[in-house]
C-alpha cells in the first residue's frame, strides 16, 4: 500500500455559534491542511498521485474559497452584515470547526476523484481535527 501527503497553507477567520467561550468571537487562524492519499498501485510514473496535480486542483480550490475567508455556519447572523460590506465569506451547513472544515476538504478531495484516506485540519501549532471515512 502506497501513501502519500500534501500539506496545504491557508489563513481563514471563523467563530463557532452555539458556543459558550473565547471561540465565540470572531478570530483568526493559520492553518495547515494535510490531505492523505492512498492507493495500492502506482501510475505510469510510479506515483499515487502527482503533488503538483493536488497543487493545481484542491490548493487552487481552498485558496479561491477558503483562504482568507471568514467561515461561517449558515445561521450565523454576521453574514447579512459581511454581504453589505463586500467582505469574502464561505457559508457552511454546520458550525466551522476544525471538525467541519477537515469533513469538507475531504468531500472536495473526494469529489475531484482522488484516492483520499484523510484530511488532517491543523488549526493551532498543538491541536488538529481528522476526518476520515
Amino acid at each position: 500500500m502506497y501513501e502519500i501527503v500534501k500539506s496545504i497553507s491557508f489563513c481563514y477567520g471563523h467563530r463557532l455559534m452555539h458556543y459558550e467561550g473565547p471561540c465565540m468571537h470572531l478570530h483568526g487562524h493559520n492553518a495547515e491542511a494535510c490531505i492523505k492519499l492512498r492507493s495500492d498501485s502506482l501510475d505510469h510514473r510510479g506515483m499515487v498521485v502527482d503533488f503538483g496535480d493536488i497543487k493545481r486542483d484542491i490548493k487552487a480550490w481552498i485558496d479561491d474559497n477558503l483562504d482568507h475567508t471568514m467561515l461561517l455556519a449558515q445561521d450565523d447572523p454576521i453574514i447579512e452584515v459581511l454581504k453589505q460590506a463586500g467582505e469574502k465569506f464561505y457559508v457552511m451547513e454546520d458550525n466551522p470547526t476544525a471538525e467541519n472544515i477537515s469533513r469538507l476538504i475531504y468531500q472536495y478531495v473526494e469529489s475531484r476523484g482522488y484516492p483520499v484516506v484523510s484530511v488532517t485540519l491543523w488549526e493551532t501549532g498543538t491541536s488538529y481535527a481528522e476526518y476520515s471515512t
